[in-house]
């Protein structure tokens, strides 16, 4: 049986991480949210100009990609955000990538799984769980569209001038891929992905030429990337499992698996989640990107450890490295996708509750409880810190370094 993500090896050193909070993202939002992004704009930055955002999706098929480890299937598909005013300055590109959680959208099975763990059939439960876990998920069983779940983030980044791409890894959460192995298949979707990028941005070929449909309509959608992507200037943000995937792409020891003309300037990783026996942190260790971390005290996946992986990862980085933690947020809010407003399937609030106190919230193993925030304001708040951290460092918008602090 699966699990779910979990907390990750206390090491090194205790840290002391910012608090994050609704009041603290409140002083920020007006700036870096409600503004204009013409109006906000600094100089070089390539928010400036922007009029309008648009959405294309991909999808190369549910086995374009094979895991190298396994031969097991991974699709090639993602959501793009994009200005639709291009410009004619590239725009720095952002890469988004969801952690583990169910692939297809069977309700049967997550009621069968339900009643079999009320009842202790655990065989019954994991015929269930196999049919939650698949992939490609069975005939007439749509996709969950993980990716989808950053919808809010590609607005609000594109908006401010990126090329945003949420990328989905159903087949990677399906696979028998586990441990450090899970954060290294994460990573080379994230290059597979960049070089198919690069490629387009160069020539106006490749898989990708042609491939796009329109968000809303699903009709072919013809929209001209070539020269406005700018692979010398990219940001990742992985959650939960990814959020080890993009540390471990980013790190230092996997340099040299980017793709020829990609660099990697600036990684957050949210509510990060890796392989709890992990003994060597050099895999991870970037010591010349700056790397935030950011994890909600209701989070019932992910404990504040997850901080100290962070902090271990940049033990010797000579670059920023920021950690904060968001009160009354949990895990599952930050993906729309797997939030219960959704309405989709295995959606859910994972935050610790007591009957006895309508409204707190606690972390997985906590005792501490305090205000929930809902889905709009954890998202709301999310956005504003994400936008800041990515205009600090991809577009040298300084201006932005009192939030990326905590100041």
């Amino acid at each position: 049986m699966k699990h779910p993500d979990t907390s990750t090896a206390t090491r090194r050193r205790p840290l002391r991480a910012r608090a994050l909070t609704a009041s603290t993202a409140a002083l920020f939002l007006p700036q870096v949210l409600a503004g204009s992004p013409a109006s906000a704009a600094t100089p070089g930055d390539p928010a400036q100009g922007t009029r309008g955002v648009a959405v294309v999706t991909y999808n190369l098929g549910d086995e374009a990609h094979r895991l190298p480890e396994t031969g097991e299937p991974v699709e090639i598909a993602g959501t793009v955000h994009y200005p639709k005013d291009l410009g004619t300055t590239p725009r720095p590109l952002v890469v988004l990538l969801h952690g583990w959680h169910e692939t297809c959208a069977d309700r049967s099975a997550v009621a069968a799984r339900a009643a079999a763990e009320e009842a202790g059939d655990w065989d019954a439960y994991e015929a269930a769980s196999r049919k939650l876990y698949s992939w490609p998920c069975a005939p007439g069983t749509r996709p969950i569209a993980s990716d989808r779940g950053y919808d809010y983030l590609g607005e609000k980044l594109a908006g401010d001038g990126f090329v945003v791409v949420s990328l989905r890894a159903n087949g990677i959460n399906a696979s028998s891929v586990e441990s450090d192995g899970n954060a290294s298949a994460r990573a080379g979707l994230i290059n597979k992905h960049l070089a198919l990028w690069q490629q387009l941005d160069a020539s106006g070929r490749g898989p990708l030429a042609g491939a796009f449909r329109d968000a809303a309509t699903g009709r072919p959608a013809r929209v001209d990337f070539r020269r406005h992507v700018d692979l010398n200037r990219v940001g990742t943000m992985g959650h939960s499992r990814a959020g080890a995937g993009v540390t471990w792409q980013a790190a230092d020891r996997h340099k040299d698996q980017w793709p020829a003309g990609v660099k990697i300037r600036s990684v957050l990783a949210l509510a990060p989640a890796y392989n709890v026996m992990t003994e060597d942190m050099t895999a991870y260790e970037i010591t010349d990107t700056p790397l935030a971390v950011v994890r909600g005290t209701c989070d019932g996946q992910v404990g504040p450890e997850a901080l100290t992986f962070a902090a271990d990862a940049t033990a010797r980085s000579s670059a920023g490295f920021h950690p904060f933690e968001m009160r009354g947020a949990n895990h599952n809010y930050f993906n729309t996708q797997w939030s219960p407003e959704s309405g989709e399937v295995a959606a859910r609030d994972d935050a610790v509750h007591d009957a006895d106190r309508p409204g707190q919230c606690t972390e997985r193993g906590g005792s501490t409880f305090e205000t929930q925030l809902s889905e709009a304001a954890q998202r709301r708040a999310g956005a504003a810190y994400t936008a800041a951290f990515f205009r600090r460092y991809l577009t040298g918008g300084e201006r932005f370094e009192a939030v990326t602090t905590g100041r």
